[in-house]
């Protein structure tokens, strides 16, 4: 096995998600440590280097084909930014533009190497440190979106999409469909948060693939009500086309429809108004007490 796949199952071991397990990432890591083609991983070292001078010793040592000078700033960003919030390695504190500015491995990760990645090693390694996967992860959860459906809790991956569909169900429902259940809601990450299959095809539903479905569906059940709501934060208003597309996904359904495009802000409207259908309503969320209403002989209310 050659040193560019043992560092690999190192990073394997030691938690490291697939993108930082690329030859360059591994390349970064031997470089630092000094680990040559023909060098004994006992005698790993930590001495400050710069980014330039790994990329010559990488060149030197590992390509055939070099890498070209401006792959400094892929190296920076790619390997060498998650390496120092895995304690990886570390830098000397000073200005990033600074001609002195260096980069070293940590004593902890030194050690994992000089024991060639040894089980004893990583154990004792991931002791003082968690995996890079589990921060990732854990940011990642920090960043979700609580969310009530329903009387459910539940969370709604991070991103522009999902803040506008809890704004939806927060905000936009209680004023304009309250008391109305929420039949579906869709995630970015986890398509079908919310999926009431049983009453979707009691009221009539053709259910099919999930990107045929409106982000947000509510049911009133008093009057007999159902809003069809498109969260739109880059694609997706109701268009004269979704609206085909959602009439023949429910040409078994007899309760009164009601389409809504939903948006973050007045200026997001803007940039759709022109491809609204007639006949629809719109809901801005930085305005949530006002409706903007298309056309039509009366307000809020089914065609």
């Amino acid at each position: 096995m050659n040193n560019v796949e043992k560092i690999r199952n190192i990073l394997i071991s030691l938690g490291v998600p697939e993108k930082q397990q690329n030859d360059l990432c591994c390349y970064v890591l031997l470089v630092m440590g000094k680990i040559y083609p023909d060098s004994k991983w006992k005698d790993a070292k930590n001495e400050w280097i710069r980014i330039h001078d790994m990329m010559s010793f990488i060149n030197m040592f590992y390509r055939e084909t070099p890498y070209a000078e401006n792959t400094r700033e892929t190296v920076r960003k790619n390997a060498l930014h998650h390496f120092r919030t895995a304690a990886f390695v570390e830098d000397n504190g000073l200005a990033t533009n600074s001609p002195n500015y260096r980069y070293r491995l940590t004593e902890e990760f030194l050690e994992v190497l000089k024991a060639n990645g040894s089980e004893e090693s990583v154990k004792k390694f991931l002791k003082k440190h968690d995996s890079l996967k589990h921060i990732y992860a854990s940011k990642k959860d920090k960043q979700k979106q609580a969310l009530s459906v329903n009387g459910l809790q539940l969370t709604l991956s991070p991103g522009k999409h999902n803040k506008l569909q809890k704004a939806i169900i927060e905000d936009f429902a209680p004023r304009f469909a309250p008391n109305s259940k929420c039949l579906y809601v869709g995630d970015t990450t986890e398509k079908d948060l919310v999926k009431d299959v049983e009453t979707l095809k009691k009221l009539g539903f053709t259910i099919t693939l999930h990107d045929k479905m409106p982000d947000v569906v509510l049911y009133d059940a008093k009057k007999n009500w159902i809003f069809f709501v498109e969260a739109v934060t880059s694609v997706g208003p109701m268009d004269p086309k979704r609206i085909v597309e959602l009439g023949d996904l429910t040409k078994n359904v007899t309760a009164g429809k009601i389409f809504v495009t939903a948006f973050l802000d007045f200026a997001t409207y803007k940039r759709f108004a022109s491809d609204l259908a007639w006949d629809t309503e719109v809901w801005i969320a930085d305005m949530p007490e006002h409706m903007i209403h298309l056309n039509g002989d009366k307000f809020l209310g089914p065609r």
